[in-house]
């Protein structure tokens, strides 16, 4: 018997270049804004203006990622790549505000079993699930990068981590033949497969979209 080999975005591999830029830079400003580093806070401020805009058209984010990576790796298309990091960056950035908690997690939750865990546990909250829902069925980039934003406003307020960089990942494959059902598969897949850890009783906080420490 033969077995066909199954391809899969999680987790995300090491030398996958989209995602090592992504951790790369996180950690870098992560630990500064958590430090409370002036440089880190004003370059997340930069970076939140971009989120779920594209980020090309926003001069003042040139030159503040380091991208080489996506430009010297063999077989990386670079445009693709660079939209994938950008907004995947700005994202982070809108998530991490006012937090003292890092809201990057490698090797954490998956876009769906995030907004799962935005739901009470045995139940589903309807206007969130079609947020995600609309997430899954944007037809452009561009319209699933301003969905995306929406939820990670519902993350932010509920202090409920993301593997950003495994995002980027998922968002540099959906830009390929056939990668958006392979990324609609597994954010379907990791919102069913969540479980609730055991005695949690407590529901997930009320989203908050007015917190607006260092708000720029």
């Amino acid at each position: 018997m033969t077995t066909t080999p199954t391809t899969s975005l999680r987790p995300s591999a090491p030398a996958d270049p989209v995602a090592e830029v992504v951790r790369k830079e996180i950690g870098r400003l992560q630990q500064g804004y958590l430090s409370d580093r002036s440089e880190a806070v004003a370059d997340l401020a930069r970076l939140r203006r971009g989120a779920g805009k594209d980020a090309a058209t926003i001069p003042n984010l040139w030159g503040l990622l380091d991208i080489e990576l996506l430009h010297s790796t063999p077989g990386v298309r670079p445009d693709e790549a660079e939209e994938a990091v950008f907004i995947a960056m700005t994202l982070y950035a809108l998530h991490q505000q006012s937090r003292s908690a890092a809201m990057h997690r490698t090797g954490g939750d998956e876009l769906g079993a995030a907004v799962r865990r935005l739901m009470p546990p045995g139940e589903i909250d309807e206007p969130v699930r079609k947020r995600f829902v609309r997430a899954g069925s944007a037809p452009t980039l561009a319209v699933l990068a301003a969905r995306l934003r929406e939820i990670t406003l519902l993350l932010r307020g509920a202090d409920l981590s993301l593997d950003y960089a495994l995002l980027a990942q998922q968002l540099y494959a959906w830009q390929r033949p056939g990668g958006r059902d392979q990324v609609r598969r597994s954010w379907g897949r990791s919102f069913h497969a969540h479980r609730p850890p055991k005695n949690t009783d407590a529901p997930a906080r009320t989203p908050d979209e007015t917190d607006q420490k260092d708000a720029s």
